[in-house]
C-alpha cells in the first residue's frame, strides 16, 4: 500500500512569502518518507470545511509545475479538478505539459465540481449538476483523444473542437492516469468504470458498497474490475510524536483489506508541514509490503 499527501491548506506561518519555500520543504520531505503522491486542490478560494474562504490558496496547475521541478519521484495531481473551472483543450494541455517537464509524472484528477459560491464569486461558469456530468464525460472523451493519434475533430453537445491536437504528447506510457474522484453511484462511478484509471472515495462506513457499486458498473460495461485502482481519503491524525500511528495503521489495514492500494490525507493547520517527516517514520515502513 502507499500513501499520498495531499496539500489542502497554504495558511502557514510567514504569510505569502514562506508558501514557496514551505511547499518545497513539504514536497521534499514527502519524498525523503516514502510518499509516492502528492496532491493539491483546484481551487481558486479556501473551502469552508478547512477554513475561511480569504485563506491563501494557490492556483493548482502553477502550483504542480513549480512543484515538478523541485521533486524526482513524487506523482503529481489535483484532487480534483472541477470540469467548468477550464475548457477541455487546455485542461489536456496544461496535464500534457506537467507530465513533460515532470519527466512523467503526472496524473488527471477530475470530478464534475461542487464549489457554486467560488465560481459565483469569480464568474466561472456553474451549470446544473446534469449538464456538469455531461460536461465531465465530454471532456473525459476529448482528452482521451488528445492523449491518442487522432488529431481530428470532436463534436459534442457542449464542446466542439475542430483539430485535436497535441504536442508534445506525454511521456507516460501509454498516457496519463486519469483518476475520478466522488463517490455518486449513478453518474461517477459509472464514469470511473467507463474512463478512469483510478476512483477517488471518502473513508466512510458504507466504502464497501460503493466498491460494489463500481464493480456492478464494469460488469454491466465490460471492464476489468481490477484493473481500477482504489485510492481514499483518509484522516491524517498521526501526531507530533506519532502517537496516533496504531490508530491509523488500524484504518489503513481497514481500507486495504477492502481493496485500496493508495490511502491520501492532507496536513492541516500552521504545524502540518513539520508533520511530513513522521509519517516515513512510524506509518510508511508499515505499510510497504501490504
Amino acid at each position: 500500500m502507499k500513501l499520498g499527501l495531499h496539500v489542502s491548506d497554504f495558511t502557514w506561518p510567514g504569510g505569502p512569502p514562506a508558501l514557496a519555500p514551505t511547499l518545497v520543504r513539504i514536497a521534499r520531505d514527502a519524498e525523503d518518507a516514502g510518499f509516492g503522491r502528492l496532491s493539491v486542490m483546484d481551487h481558486f478560494w479556501q473551502i469552508e470545511h478547512i477554513g475561511p474562504p480569504e485563506h491563501e490558496m494557490l492556483e493548482a496547475y502553477t502550483t504542480l509545475g513549480f512543484l515538478a521541478a523541485h521533486t524526482r519521484t513524487l506523482t503529481l495531481h489535483t484532487l480534483v479538478t472541477g470540469v467548468t473551472y477550464r475548457q477541455p483543450g487546455l485542461l489536456a494541455k496544461a496535464v500534457s505539459t506537467l507530465d513533460v517537464l515532470s519527466g512523467g509524472r503526472a496524473m488527471l484528477g477530475i470530478g464534475a465540481a461542487w464549489n457554486g459560491d467560488e465560481s459565483a464569486g469569480l464568474g466561472f461558469a456553474f451549470p446544473p449538476t446534469a449538464e456538469r456530468f455531461e460536461r465531465l464525460e465530454e471532456t473525459l472523451q476529448i482528452i482521451l483523444q488528445m492523449w491518442s493519434d487522432d488529431e481530428g475533430l470532436y463534436q459534442g453537445k457542449h464542446y466542439q473542437l475542430g483539430r485535436t491536437l497535441n504536442s508534445p504528447q506525454p511521456l507516460s506510457s501509454p498516457r496519463p492516469k486519469i483518476l475520478i474522484g466522488g463517490t455518486g453511484e449513478r453518474k461517477t462511478l459509472r464514469l470511473v468504470a467507463q474512463y478512469a484509471d483510478s476512483c477517488n472515495l471518502f473513508s466512510s462506513t458504507d466504502l464497501a458498497h460503493k466498491l460494489d457499486v463500481l464493480r456492478e458498473h464494469c460488469a454491466n460495461l465490460g471492464r476489468d474490475y481490477d484493473t481500477i485502482e482504489k485510492t481514499v481519503m483518509v484522516p491524517f491524525e498521526l501526531g507530533k510524536k506519532g502517537e496516533g500511528a496504531d490508530k491509523l495503521l488500524a484504518q489503513l489495514r481497514e481500507v486495504h483489506e477492502l481493496g485500496f492500494t493508495v490511502a491520501t490525507g492532507s496536513l492541516r493547520g500552521p504545524d502540518g508541514p513539520e508533520l511530513v517527516a513522521a509519517y516515513g517514520e512510524h506509518i510508511i515502513p508499515e505499510i510497504a509490503n501490504w
